[in-house]
């Protein structure tokens, strides 16, 4: 989008964490400032972070980009957030330092992305409920006895959208929507009766905000991320964008039905701990990305993940943290914890 744009756009930095080469090739492409490779540790990107800037787009997947998140927010006049694990984990933290530096909070998750589009903030005291949208995984129509011996490479291949291996396979269990509900708690201070899930297999309607007065604003567009890109780098303009456009005459149904809790209890979870607190979002994210590692590893089943997270969340002794320091050191303890229960043998069925 920025490449479509560049009359728009003076990239300062741009980040990775190994791919050298592709890098150096967006370098040249955006013509950037600055570039860091973060493989070999973060102190890089944390010093080039502290340029002042109109918007950062926070990409880095899991909590990992939590501590260059808050180190951006200082600089930033906005920040595109498109990794949902930071404000599941330490929302407090995150909107408490943007409310002290003045900054703006534009999500890019298409779900969040679309209920920003049509939440009235005015209109707040009317609003009735959120409704999420998910496509219900690769998965949706298969029994729990189906999904006994899923493999990694069936669970990162996504009917409608092209992502990455974690968040594919958080799809997959529906981990992805639960980790969402709590983010759509954070961003737009919801409390979690508000916040409904609705499996809409197409992916044509993105999420919903319904009012008081019967009325449902709804957000559409073709499963693209370069249209909620786009939206949020040219906020509160609207910018042409390169992605695919939606073709209503090539639609021949929008369907639609409710999440199974029994073949898809990670949203049960998501509920339980955003009613919890933060310490239980913390766990809940961080026993997930141990266990979806443990998975694409071939050290768990595909049904392990959600038991291995619910696991832990019984188990371990839960902390209510506030600091950035805090947060993190909860964080790697968690994992820990995790790490040590696959490792147990208690999760116990692998895929050949």
């Amino acid at each position: 989008m920025i490449v479509a744009h560049p009359d728009r756009f003076a990239v300062n930095l741009i980040s990775a964490h190994k791919k050298a080469l592709e890098l150096s090739d967006l370098k040249l492409k955006t013509s950037a400032k600055h570039s860091v490779l973060t493989e070999g540790g973060t102190d890089e990107l944390l010093e080039k972070l502290q340029d002042h800037v109109d918007v950062t787009l926070a990409a880095i997947v899991g909590m990992a980009g939590l501590e260059p998140l808050m180190a951006a927010i200082p600089y930033s006049k906005s920040i595109a957030i498109a990794n949902k694990e930071p404000l599941v984990a330490a929302g407090d933290l995150v909107l408490a330092a943007c409310k002290k530096h003045g900054t703006k909070i534009l999500p890019i998750d298409s779900e969040h992305n679309a209920v920003f589009q049509v939440f009235e903030e005015s209109q707040r005291d009317q609003i009735e409920r959120i409704i999420l949208t998910a496509s219900g995984g690769p998965f949706r129509a298969l029994s729990r006895a189906e999904m006994t011996n899923i493999t990694p490479e069936q669970a990162v291949k996504h009917p409608n959208w092209s992502m990455g291996a974690k968040i594919s396979v958080d799809s997959a269990t529906m981990m992805n929507k639960a980790l969402e509900i709590i983010e759509a708690h954070y961003l737009f201070d919801m409390p979690a009766e508000k916040i409904d899930v609705l499996v809409h297999p197409q992916s044509v309607i993105h999420s919903m905000v319904e009012y008081s007065d019967g009325s449902v604003l709804a957000q559409l567009g073709a499963p693209d991320m370069k249209t909620p890109i786009t939206y949020a780098l040219g906020w509160p303009e609207r910018l042409s964008s390169p992605g695919e456009k939606l073709d209503f005459r090539k639609m021949s149904e929008l369907h639609f039905e409710e999440p199974d809790a029994e073949r898809f209890p990670a949203i049960r979870l998501g509920y339980d701990c955003l009613r919890e607190g933060q310490g239980a979002c913390l766990t809940f994210n961080a026993a997930n990305e141990v266990a979806v590692d443990a998975f694409l590893n071939r050290r768990i089943g595909f049904l392990e993940i959600v038991e291995t997270v619910e696991s832990v969340l019984n188990d371990v002794p839960r902390q209510e943290v506030s600091t950035l320091e805090g947060i993190i050191s909860y964080d790697e303890d968690v994992r820990r914890f995790t790490l040590e229960k696959i490792k147990s043998g208690k999760v116990s069925h692998k895929v050949a």
